[in-house]
C-alpha cells in the first residue's frame, strides 16, 4: 500500500485579509496541479504577538506570506534572515523547516522589479514612493537595483521625506515614476487615494498602484485621464508568489 502523503499547510499572516489575492492563487495551483495534500490558510490577526500561536497549533506549516501590517513587526519572531531580507528590512516571506526554523526572505522586491521593467523607457529616470511602510522597502530596494534614483512621500514626512503638498509641477517632471505603495484605494474603500494634484501626470510618466484590487484604483484612473502609463499589482503578485513557493520548496 501506497504511504498517504503528509499534509502540508502554507498561509498568509495579516489584517482584515479575507479579499486576499494568496489564497485565490495557491488554492487554484494546488487544484490546477493536483497538489492534493497541500492547502492555503488565511491567519487574520490583529497583533502581531499572536504569530507564535500560528506556528505552534498548526502543524505541517511549510511556508508562510506575510502582508499588511506585519512585514517589519514580523522580524523579531523570525530565527534568520536571508541577506535581501536582511537588507530591505521588511518579510514577506517566512520557510519553515521540519525543525520549526523560521527564516525570513523578500519576494516583494523580486516582484516589483520584474513587473515594471517591461515599461521602463531611456527617460524614466527618477521615481517618488507613496508610503514608507514595509512595501515602500522593497520597492525602493529594487529600484536601487534598477538603478532608479527614488524619494519617498508621506503624510507625517522626516527631513529627508517629500511631503504631498509638496508635489509640484516641478518635481512632477523631475520624477517620471510614481509608485502607490499605501493602501489607499483597497476594496471596499474605491474611491480613496492618494492626495496628489492628478493634473501634473503627463504621458511621460508612469503610475504605479500595488494594490490589485480593484484592477483600476481611483489613483490609476486619474493619473491614466491624464496620459500615463499605468500598472496595478497584481503581476507584481503572481511573481512573488511563485518566487516562495520556490523559496518554500528548495
Amino acid at each position: 500500500m501506497k504511504k498517504a502523503k503528509k499534509q502540508l499547510k502554507y498561509g498568509l499572516v495579516g489584517q482584515n485579509i479575507s479579499y486576499s489575492f494568496s489564497k485565490h492563487y495557491f488554492s487554484n495551483k494546488f487544484s490546477q496541479f493536483h497538489f492534493d495534500n497541500c492547502e492555503y490558510l488565511n491567519f487574520d490577526c490583529n497583533s502581531i504577538e499572536n504569530f507564535p500561536k500560528i506556528i505552534a497549533k498548526n502543524k505541517n506549516l511549510r511556508g508562510l506570506n506575510i502582508t499588511i501590517p506585519y512585514k517589519v513587526t514580523v522580524i523579531p519572531y523570525l530565527d534568520k534572515l536571508s541577506k535581501t531580507a536582511q537588507k530591505i528590512g521588511a518579510v514577506n516571506t517566512i520557510k519553515i523547516t521540519k525543525n520549526k526554523t523560521l527564516k525570513g526572505y523578500n519576494t516583494d522586491y523580486y516582484g516589483f522589479k520584474k513587473a515594471l521593467k517591461p515599461l521602463l523607457k531611456k527617460h524614466h529616470k527618477k521615481a517618488l514612493i507613496l508610503g514608507t511602510g514595509g512595501a515602500s522597502k522593497a520597492v525602493a530596494y529594487a529600484l536601487r537595483e534598477l538603478k532608479i534614483e527614488y524619494d519617498f512621500v508621506s503624510r507625517n514626512p522626516s527631513e529627508y521625506e517629500l511631503a504631498y503638498d509638496e508635489l509640484n509641477t516641478e518635481i512632477f517632471n523631475d520624477y517620471q515614476i510614481i509608485i502607490n505603495t499605501t493602501p489607499l484605494g483597497t476594496f471596499p474603500n474605491i474611491s480613496n487615494c492618494p492626495p496628489l494634484n492628478y493634473s501634473l501626470f503627463t504621458t511621460q510618466h508612469i503610475a504605479f498602484d500595488l494594490i490589485y484590487n480593484p484592477d483600476e484604483t481611483t489613483f490609476l484612473k486619474q493619473a491614466k485621464a491624464n496620459g500615463a502609463t499605468i500598472k496595478n499589482g497584481y503581476e507584481m503578485l503572481v511573481f512573488q508568489a511563485e518566487k516562495s513557493w520556490k523559496i518554500w520548496n528548495k
